[in-house]
């Protein structure tokens, strides 16, 4: 090779050692342009239904929380499980596991 070529593939390395800089910095850019995290989707959660609370609360009470239970019920403004607004189930349902004995 003669010094002609070495210089002209010298230059043209240095050329794509600048494109890929350019290449980078554009990429650095890009992501700090994108939010940190992304947005967690929260998938959404499927309504209760009536027979989940029931059998959620005959459990209770067969373990021997029937006043607990009971209590539970009166507390959401119902004399009877069946009268407990489905717009309360998820709530009822968080107090009604947190029934247990203490130990």
């Amino acid at each position: 090779m003669t010094k002609d070529n070495l210089e002209n593939l010298a230059n043209e390395m240095a050329n794509c050692t600048k494109t890929l800089l350019r290449i980078v910095e554009a990429l650095e850019n890009e992501m700090n342009n994108r939010t940190a995290e992304p947005e967690k989707v929260v998938p959404e959660r499927k309504a209760l239904s009536f027979e989940e609370v029931r059998k959620a609360a005959a459990d209770k009470s067969r373990q021997g929380f029937t006043a607990e239970v009971k209590a539970l019920i009166e507390k959401y403004g119902a004399e009877k499980l069946s009268s407990v607004k489905p717009e309360d189930y998820e709530a009822f349902m968080k107090e009604l596991e947190g029934i247990s004995h203490a130990g």
